[in-house]
């Protein structure tokens, strides 16, 4: 959520920045009314408080002196229902300064370019594309001669964007995830498990709610989605939401965690022909990066998550590039977003198989999240997100990129530790 106070002070250069995202920029004069009602509200109370604690002393006083103090009862009882008055218009006018900012997005960071996913721009590539000397099959081909992904399955017990790992398919996607997990604990981040089920204060808090709240699987707990609960879409949503409401002593900072967790996500539009296999599914295995700290070390944790993501596709042997994404492409909580993607030669293109982004104070605003600085005053923490990584776009990009002339796919030697003896797979 966005400061109210820096829309107070400069309304026109948040304008400016939200411009660089939105397409039509939000009219602020009945957030910025709500606020000075509310000021001034606030202002008057103040001074009411005031009278009241004046007359609770001279009541005492009257009343030690054996006087009568009716005429002050009766006064400091006709200010306390003012008091009470003005406190609900205070709260109605809190609540549409609310009702204004929530759906409001991140502000974008100076270096984000403005515009959509147009101006996105390569900042750096790993490796060469692959040019084999043999026909090549897809991703799809490959995993289903070789047994490693049942489709039909898939779509026979859950419908459409799904798929069954099989036997050594299986062996290899648990083994991504263990290369991933051994990783991150030998660079100091702790093991998180979280639940799959979240509460609305949770997606609200992420930044999700209100606006995204078709995007993800709701229950049917309840009516009333703010009573209901929803599948995690990442675990970044569970991991910003472990310090909700939290003052992180500043000697605890930065905290560093990842986490495992299955995602589920609905897909907009159309399951694309060039989207086949497990390019874009419901469900999808993900270990996420998630880091509290300091405002002021956040761009050098942005760039050790940006880091982490890129050396574990490295460790793999896949060719791909890193993307500065644009504003209008980053997601609407963050205020700076880089990609990793990986190629897929069957598509002659890349998917993204990891986002490392910073929300600076907008999610520790919405959660209440909370630190000391240097000074002693308590200010927002800043948070920070990296994939690393997902798994569904990886598997496809190892298939198409280590495959061989007969059709068996090279194991990444990373992973050689984790699949029980297979460097090859070979179709049985």
């Amino acid at each position: 959520m966005l400061d109210i106070n820096l829309i107070r002070n400069n309304p026109d250069g948040v304008k400016a920045q939200l411009g660089k995202r939105l397409a039509t920029v939000p009219d602020f004069k009945a957030v910025l009314a709500a606020d000075a009602t509310r000021r001034n509200l606030i202002q008057k109370n103040e001074a009411r408080r005031q009278k009241r604690n004046e007359n609770s002393a001279m009541i005492a006083k009257l009343k030690k002196e054996g006087k009568d103090a009716s005429k002050q009862i009766a006064e400091m009882k006709a200010i306390g229902d003012k008091i009470a008055h003005c406190d609900r218009e205070i709260a109605a006018a809190e609540q549409k300064i609310f009702d204004g900012l929530a759906p409001l997005p991140n502000l974008p960071l100076p270096e984000v370019v403005a515009g959509g996913k147009e101006n996105n721009r390569v900042i750096s590539t790993f490796g060469k594309k692959p040019a084999p000397a043999f026909k090549p099959q897809d991703h799809v081909a490959l995993a289903t001669n070789l047994g490693l992904i049942d489709y039909e399955r898939g779509a026979k017990i859950s419908g459409a964007k799904a798929w069954v790992y099989t036997g050594v398919g299986a062996l290899l996607e648990w083994a991504l995830l263990n290369y991933f997990i051994d990783f991150h604990i030998a660079n100091g981040y702790k093991f998180i498990l979280p639940p799959h089920l979240l509460n609305w204060d949770s997606g609200f808090a992420a930044g999700q709610f209100p606006k995204f709240v078709d995007d993800v699987f709701m229950t049917n707990f309840d009516k009333d989605p703010k009573k209901s609960k929803f599948l995690l879409p990442t675990a970044e949503t569970a991991l910003l939401n472990l310090h909700r409401d939290e003052i992180i002593p500043a000697d605890h900072l930065p905290i560093k965690y990842f986490s495992y967790s299955p995602c589920y996500r609905k897909e907009a539009g159309s399951y694309r022909t060039d989207e086949r296999g497990m390019i874009r599914g419901y469900q999808f295995n993900k270990i996420e990066m998630f880091i509290y700290c300091q405002a002021a070390d956040s761009p050098k944790f942005f760039d050790e998550l940006l880091r982490n993501a890129q050396k574990l596709v490295e460790g793999l042997g896949l060719h791909f590039q890193t993307v500065a994404l644009a504003a209008g492409d980053c997601s609407a909580s963050m205020a700076k977003t880089v990609d990793i993607e990986v190629y897929i030669p069957s598509m002659n293109g890349y998917k993204e198989v990891s986002s490392v982004s910073t929300a600076t104070d907008y999610q520790a605003r919405r959660a209440n999240i909370r630190t000391k600085d240097a000074d002693g005053k308590t200010v927002l923490v800043h948070t920070l997100n990296g994939s690393g990584l997902a798994t569904s776009r990886l598997i496809p990009a190892i298939l198409e990129q280590c495959q061989n002339a007969d059709g068996s796919v090279n194991v990444p030697a990373a992973l050689h530790k984790y699949m029980h003896g297979i460097t090859v797979i070979k179709r049985k």
